[in-house]
């Protein structure tokens, strides 16, 4: 009876897709891996019941990632789906008294601010901002919202371009964003800012008369670490600075009494970059000396809330995740975690703080939504997203160390397919992560925008992510390693990776192929030009070949100039030294260049003139720009590309295989 049992839960779990051991799992397409659907935006209600979020899903037709609005009951486990507009509906947050939920959605094409009651009825929007609104946040009574909105074009631009015709004057017809509240009972809107400034992030105070907000001098990339802290009066707009130190101060959030007011800081370290830790410090809210508080914690704080046990905030450690109280009287930090291998974010408390929900994975699981009592943080899981790859293979996903060049000990995400075997020498792709301030975690599933990391894995190859220097998590030592040495430690650490893996009869040294996105496709040109000879082939995504160039045609001028510690002008050596493209002649590997025609922050000039290098060498080279498209690839059929020109790219020079010829 047992036997025939567990054949019959057997059968009903492969026709389910839940395939069970010993049966051939099927490799997912291209086309299943881009219509993954996510989980994201979890806040839990007042009373810790229900939680809403959001999940992402693919809309080929329309060529859109959209998400709509879920709800999840902490109690029962029931979920159901909440919103099923036009567009996207996102940024759910609960009333106070959780009677009502608001969102934002694109659904009339202008993003507005919609308010829906629980228990059933339509969503009525209420906000009317002509360009849409940014964000948004409840009263404490319940009585009002205040949101966000850039400013749209003044009546005198309008009468410019009619006039003339469209023109931009570079740094001056800059947009500024303001501060404005609405009357859920009148419909009124007023604004609680004006002038030249850009309101970033904001919190009511616990009585409802002030809004904290940090603001900027305008919303140009460049000038994200001019942020300043400032306190406006709710009924008659009347706005006193609080903080106002050199660099970037954000965030701000009040105490629980409404004394005090918890922000991210620089400390008036006018040198910092982002490479250099911040920290969490506290001010009087009526204004006084500021308070620095976790200068001991080796990592970047990013505050989640302040509650009656202290201020909690999330943290990177390494490759994982987690969340974080810290007592403001002592300055003690706990970590707040179930398990040691945990990636966790996006944490939301209940009103007592007693109840925190969140998104986390480890390395054998998918991305899910858990709700957990916070004092002991046994996760309890919401959703169950993972049931979309059940069925396909069961990849292993682990942590590995190795000594770069210097000496210094880098990490990374070893990827090996779930039929790996001990003692053969794998194909290896090398993917390196952007930022550089970014970093690659051990997560299932999680590529899906340009490389197929979970296909080549069924092709039979390893897949590195190397957490170079530079990369977040590891301390502000680490993340300064890069400073002045851009590219060339970075190789390092890249090279001796694979040196490593090689030593250890892990790679074929022959098949070896390495790529990257914007940090990662500066590395993966740096190769290809320094040390192509390793390489069967590279891919480099809109990645910087020339530090010159890119230092006066980028929107963030500050980053080369930082990472550099100097301008063209004063010291144009380093600036050739890290430059990809002053080692052009000793390109050899076939190099894909990928770009977005319309990138300002890494423009599109750097892989025109890495091609033309690479072409006048000889060197088997294709280039292709994704029409319509900055920085980022953003639409669903723009991943399905890049990810499959990549596939081509290394089936042919790595593995040997002609796939097409898109």
């Amino acid at each position: 009876m047992r036997q025939r049992a567990a054949l019959v839960a057997t059968v009903f779990a492969v026709l389910l897709g839940l395939a069970a051991p010993g049966f051939a799992q099927t490799a997912p397409t291209l086309e299943q891996l881009v219509s993954l659907k996510r989980a994201g935006a979890p806040v839990i209600s007042p009373d810790g019941r229900l939680v809403a979020y959001t999940i992402r899903d693919t809309n080929w037709d329309e060529n859109a990632y959209e998400t709509e609005i879920w709800m999840a009951d902490t109690q029962t486990g029931a979920v159901r789906q909440l919103t099923n507009g036009k567009k996207s509906s996102n940024a759910p947050a609960w009333s106070p008294d959780g009677k009502r939920l608001a969102f934002a959605s694109d659904r009339t094409d202008k993003r507005q601010v919609y308010v829906m009651p629980i228990d059933g009825g339509e969503a009525e929007v209420v906000t009317t901002a002509e360009d849409g609104i940014s964000s948004f946040e409840w009263s404490p009574d319940g009585k009002q919202i205040a949101f966000t909105a850039t400013d749209a074009k003044p009546q005198a631009l309008k009468d410019r371009d009619k006039k003339y015709g469209e023109f931009e004057v570079v740094d001056q017809d800059l947009p500024m964003t303001h501060l404005y509240v609405i009357d859920l009972g009148s419909r009124k809107t007023r604004a609680l800012t004006k002038g030249a400034l850009a309101v970033g992030s904001f919190a009511w105070s616990p009585d409802g008369s002030s809004i904290a907000f940090d603001h900027r001098t305008n919303n140009d990339p460049s000038n994200g670490s001019s942020a300043d802290i400032s306190i406006v009066s709710v009924v008659d707009g009347a706005v006193r600075a609080l903080v106002t130190q050199v660099d970037s101060d954000a965030h701000p959030v009040w105490s629980p009494d409404g004394t005090r007011i918890a922000f991210e800081t620089q400390m008036g370290n006018k040198d910092a970059y982002s490479y250099s830790n911040g920290c969490i410090a506290v001010i009087p809210a009526a204004g006084g000396p500021i308070e620095p508080l976790t200068r001991d914690f080796d990592e970047n704080a990013s505050i989640v809330n302040w509650g009656p046990s202290g201020i909690f905030f999330s943290a990177s450690s390494r490759t994982w995740s987690y969340l974080y109280r810290l007592d403001p009287q002592t300055k003690k930090v706990t970590r707040l975690a179930h398990a040691n291998e945990w990636m966790a974010s996006s944490f939301t408390f209940s009103r007592d703080f007693a109840t925190v929900a969140f998104l986390a994975s480890d390395p054998q699981s998918f991305p899910e939504l858990f709700v957990a009592p916070v004092a002991t943080m046994q996760p309890r899981r919401l959703s169950d997203l993972g049931a979309q790859v059940a069925a396909w293979p069961k990849a292993r996903h682990e942590v590995i160390t190795w000594k770069s060049q210097d000496g210094t000990t880098i990490e990374g995400v070893l990827h090996k397919p779930a039929d790996f075997q001990a003692g053969k020498r794998y194909p290896l792709l090398v993917v390196i992560h952007g930022g550089p301030t970014g970093v690659s975690r051990p997560v299932p599933y999680n590529s899906t925008t340009s490389y197929p990391i979970d296909l080549w894995l069924t092709k039979g190859a390893l897949v590195l992510e190397p957490n170079y220097r530079g990369s977040a998590g590891y301390g502000e030592k680490f993340r300064a390693l890069n400073i002045r040495n851009l590219g060339i430690g970075d190789a390092w650490d890249v090279l001796s990776g694979i040196d490593a893996l090689v030593a250890q009869g892990l790679v074929d040294n022959d098949r070896v192929g390495v790529m990257g996105w914007s940090q990662g496709g500066y590395i993966s040109a740096f190769l290809t030009t320094h040390d192509s000879a390793r390489f069967k082939a590279v891919s480099v995504g809109a990645g910087i070949s020339d530090w010159m160039t890119y230092y006066v045609s980028t929107d963030i001028h500050p980053f080369a100039r930082r990472y550099l510690k100097a301008t063209p002008w004063d010291d144009p050596a380093i600036y050739a030294k890290t430059s990809p493209i002053t080692y052009i002649k000793g390109a050899k590997a076939p190099t894909l260049i990928q770009h977005g025609e319309l990138d300002k922050r890494v423009p599109i000039s750097d892989g025109y003139e890495l091609y033309q290098g690479l072409q006048d060498q000889g060197v088997p080279v294709k280039m292709i720009v994704y029409k319509g498209f900055g920085h980022g690839l953003t639409k669903p059929k723009a991943n399905l590309a890049a990810m499959e020109h990549n596939l081509e790219w290394f089936d042919k020079y790595v593995f040997g295989v002609t796939t097409g010829t898109k």
